[in-house]
């Protein structure tokens, strides 16, 4: 054992809810893929995304690795699958060349996986330290799952099919910014919370001022006047480093020349009307902090952003209090264990992102609305460890990006509720564009 198991927190799942988790983010992943063709499986060599075909294997591998060799001791299926699929050491750019197994093989694979998964679930002597790495392979597929997703839409792919919902009109959100009151904020995650990833240990105090934020995130409306306005072109608001991005972009990656005086943008291989009132999306640091000067506005620390989403105030309301909420809106009980589509745009509960004022009872105590769900958000914070941070087992998962990326919080439509809790911190190079990533932000 690498670490104490009392510094792994696990989310209490009983051994058969965690095979019917398995079941269902495979169920997910099948239905991200099964549609698509050999040729669609490999797709095109970009630096932002894998070839599909690898992506699939590489999280059965992770799932096998974690779950059977590492916690339980079992040889690999398949022998050379580390050199197939090991994110560590398999560089990115040789995916496309590697010897892989052909989609009923990769498939196979991760049925038999998964096969032996539950087979020890059902065992009466399952070992307590293995329930872990279960979870943390549940978790990683959940990443899997998104990042197929938004994959689909950074390749043209057809829209996957049985995904959701279509949003339902809700408009915007009126009102003004959520005055939130200083104090001290213990930022990050306690074991209480069940499980967690190495970089949210462990909340530590961070004195805030008084400040005000948006209610609802940036929307392709507000988004919109940025562009019209000559944002792209202005150089007093974007960062040198910005600017060098810039160069390359006049709008939103996916927005097309407005035609008609409607903006309309690519969604998977199709176009359509751009909504007006949903938060502006696949837009990076960088846009997000250009429109930010544009507006004279500001984006939120990331322990301003945990603090608008789950703390409260004190009794009088001049400081925060020492409450952290499980959910913006209150703390789950066994019967709302799951956050419902009228608390957070999650799951994939729609197919995409909601209008800002749709989802009315997840509201922080602050007032701020989709706070988890919908689209990640971006902060004013670099991704950097908490104080006293150790890695956990996966010690690639964390430590080799601090220092080099953004965080982001709060989840997206397409994200499992296992991800987006509020405390979770995502983290993404600044000029990503292609995740499902918007922003709110504060008074400057």
């Amino acid at each position: 054992m690498d670490q104490i198991v009392s510094e792994r927190p696990t989310s209490g799942a009983s051994t058969a809810e965690l095979a019917a988790q398995l079941h269902e983010v495979r169920a997910r992943t099948h239905r991200l893929t099964d549609d698509l063709s050999s040729e669609q499986l490999m797709g095109l060599k970009l630096d932002i995304v894998n070839p599909v075909l690898w992506e699939i294997g590489h999280v059965g591998w992770f799932h096998e690795y974690w779950t059977l060799r590492h916690s339980l001791g079992q040889r690999p299926r398949i022998e050379r699958a580390d050199d197939l699929w090991n994110s560590s050491t398999v560089a990115h750019d040789t995916r496309w060349s590697l010897d892989l197994p052909d989609r009923n093989a990769t498939f196979a694979y991760l049925a038999g996986v998964l096969e032996r998964q539950c087979d020890h679930l059902a065992r009466s002597d399952f070992p307590e330290h293995a329930r872990y790495f279960y979870e943390l392979a549940i978790r990683h597929e959940d990443m899997h799952v998104e990042a197929l997703t938004y994959m689909r839409e950074t390749l043209a792919y057809p829209p996957p099919r049985g995904h959701g919902d279509q949003p339902l009109p809700a408009g915007g959100l009126a009102g003004d910014d959520a005055y939130v009151p200083g104090g001290t904020w213990r930022l990050g995650a306690t074991s209480a919370e069940g499980f967690i990833f190495d970089n949210e240990k462990w909340a530590h105090p961070i004195e805030l001022n008084a400040f005000r934020i948006a209610r609802a995130p940036v929307t392709n409306r507000e988004y919109a006047a940025f562009v019209e306005a000559g944002g792209y072109r202005a150089r007093e608001f974007w960062s040198a480093a910005g600017w060098a991005w810039r160069e390359r972009a006049e709008r939103p990656v996916y927005w097309q020349p407005k035609s008609d005086g409607v903006w309309t943008w690519r969604r998977y291989d199709r176009a359509e009307v751009l909504p007006p009132d949903a938060p502006v999306v696949f837009v990076n640091w960088y846009e997000a902090e250009a429109w930010c000067r544009w507006a004279k506005r500001r984006l939120p620390t990331e322990a301003e952003w945990e603090a608008a989403a789950i703390g409260e105030p004190n009794a009088n309301g001049s400081r925060l209090s020492d409450v952290k909420r499980q959910w913006p809106w209150g703390n789950a009980t066994p019967s709302d264990a799951t956050p419902s589509r009228h608390h957070a745009n999650l799951d994939l509960a729609f197919d995409g992102p909601a209008d800002v004022a749709a989802c009315p009872r997840g509201d922080s105590a602050f007032g701020c609305r989709q706070m988890v769900g919908n689209v990640w958000e971006w902060t004013a914070s670099d991704f950097t460890p908490f104080p006293g941070f150790s890695p956990d087992p996966y010690s690639d998962y964390s430590q080799p990006w601090f220092g080099a990326r953004k965080v982001l919080r709060g989840g997206a439509w397409a994200t499992s509720a296992r991800l987006a809790r509020p405390t979770c911190r995502n983290f993404f190079p600044p000029d990503r564009n292609d995740v499902f990533a918007g922003f709110r932000t504060c008074a400057a």
